[in-house]
């Protein structure tokens, strides 16, 4: 099946949506988005979720259950889903049944949609949204560097299980926290330096109140 790919051009409502979650946060300038599946996702509440590529075992452990309780709890996530973690964290999350939206950082034209999406895109509870044209159809640093700025900028708030010291995941917290939106952590001695800097412990049964 053949999804069919929406684009959402600079001047519309829904682009000007796009540019109003983003607050005070730092965000890059597109002049269009492309998305498959069902846009209205974006009018939840998102949860960004950001995992460095290198994590240390206890937290992965840790996150796969936390990944459960907000999947069990309906939590609408926003993620790249492209470090080691965040790819099983999606695998977790597309067994259950709230909404999620993932960002390729490529292009989606012509992208092939695995298989393990379709029935969720069909369903109406997973949105694939990208803000790369056409000629962008192969992930870089660069663009997934971009990427994740753009997921922060539409998220209201972000979970970091883990951001390595001195990583660009650590960045992007601080200037998440600068920007005023609230920041999650696992609770474990490595992510000492994220509670400093503000971010706060996550518990799953707060979000779900929202």
């Amino acid at each position: 099946m053949i999804h069919k790919i929406n684009t959402i051009h600079s001047g519309s409502s829904d682009f000007a949506n796009f540019l109003k979650r983003g607050g005070k946060s730092k965000g890059p300038f597109y002049d269009c988005f492309w998305t498959i599946g069902n846009i209205d996702i974006l009018n939840s509440n998102l949860l960004g979720f950001f995992c460095s590529v290198k994590c240390p075992g206890d937290i992965i452990l840790k996150t796969y259950d936390l990944a459960r309780a907000l999947r069990n709890a309906g939590i609408t996530v926003i993620s790249g889903f492209h470090s080691p973690i965040e790819k099983d964290v999606f695998d977790l999350f597309l067994k259950g049944s709230q909404p999620i939206v993932v960002c390729p950082a490529r292009s989606i034209e012509d992208m092939r949609i695995p298989k393990t999406w379709k029935e969720s895109i069909e369903s109406g509870r997973l949105l694939v949204l990208s803000p790369f044209e056409k000629k962008y159809k192969r992930v870089t640093a660069p663009l997934s560097e971009q990427r994740n700025r753009m997921v922060a900028m539409l998220a209201n708030d972000a979970f970091f299980p883990y951001a390595a010291p001195g990583s660009r995941s650590e960045n992007l917290c601080q200037d998440l926290i600068r920007a005023g939106k609230r920041i999650f952590t696992c609770g474990d001695e490595s992510n000492q330096s994220l509670l400093n800097m503000g971010a706060k412990l996550i518990k799953v049964a707060e979000l779900e109140k929202q």
